[in-house]
């Protein structure tokens, strides 16, 4: 698979004989960042995590659901489940591949599984995602409204100062429509799974879940491209800013 960082890379300038970015843009791990724009587009690709973390994250949920509609049985449902989690980890294991993915697809899987075995009611499976959701909806629109957006402090993360780049509006403004497209499918999966889940639609839920799950995260991704695409903003050292 493709180094999921290639795409940040292309289009940064270099000067002509090869050497490092300017020296106005400080160093971030894997990635030549000059630009506000090239370290979201880093910082996103390292979450979605590619294709295959992807999967992975959809997996143990197609497993519970299709042992489940058939059966009407959650034991063997969480079982599926929690096992497709277990042997994507061992994979990973073996191949001496990043666990990051798997690892959140396991510990996702063996909540709801505590969920649903406590109250004996498989819709359960799907409510800590659904609770999830609400809290990060809710954190993400704060964060904006106070003016202190989260893509804001993913750039202060990377220029080593959490706090200088809302000396600058434009960042500010360009980091807070950021924040809302990350709410935007949070909000939507909410919207659309929490009916369902009070109704008891278990396998609507399942499809809601995949359907909105890295599909809704990849159409959100192909709209901050396009806000990204659009613009230049300089990254400043904190010393800079």
């Amino acid at each position: 698979m493709s180094d999921p960082h290639e795409a940040v890379r292309t289009g940064v300038p270099r000067d002509e004989g090869g050497g490092d970015p300017s020296p106005s843009a400080p160093e971030l791990p894997g990635v030549d960042a000059q630009t506000v724009e090239d370290v979201v587009r880093a910082r996103l690709a390292e979450a979605l995590g590619g294709r295959r973390g992807m999967v992975e994250g959809a997996l143990p949920t197609i497993g519970f659901t299709l042992t489940y509609l058939p059966t009407r049985d959650l034991r063997s449902a969480l079982i599926v489940g929690v096992g497709l989690a277990v042997v994507l980890l061992a994979v990973r294991v073996a191949q001496r591949q990043p666990v990051q993915f798997v690892v959140n697809s396991l510990v996702g899987i063996a909540i709801a599984a505590l969920f649903a075995s406590r109250s004996g009611r498989a819709e359960d499976v799907f409510l800590p995602g659904i609770i999830y959701n609400a809290a990060y909806t809710v954190g993400l629109t704060l964060s904006v409204l106070v003016r202190w957006p989260l893509v804001g402090l993913m750039i202060g993360s990377v220029t080593g100062d959490l706090t200088a780049w809302r000396s600058d509006p434009a960042i500010v403004r360009l980091c807070s429509r950021m924040t809302w497209v990350l709410a935007v499918p949070c909000a939507v999966r909410v919207a659309v799974q929490y009916p369902l889940y009070l109704a008891g639609e278990v396998g609507w839920l399942g499809v809601s879940k995949i359907v909105l799950g890295w599909p809704l995260q990849v159409a959100a991704l192909a709209v901050m491209v396009y806000l990204l695409a659009r613009g230049r903003t300089p990254l400043q050292p904190p010393s800079a800013a």
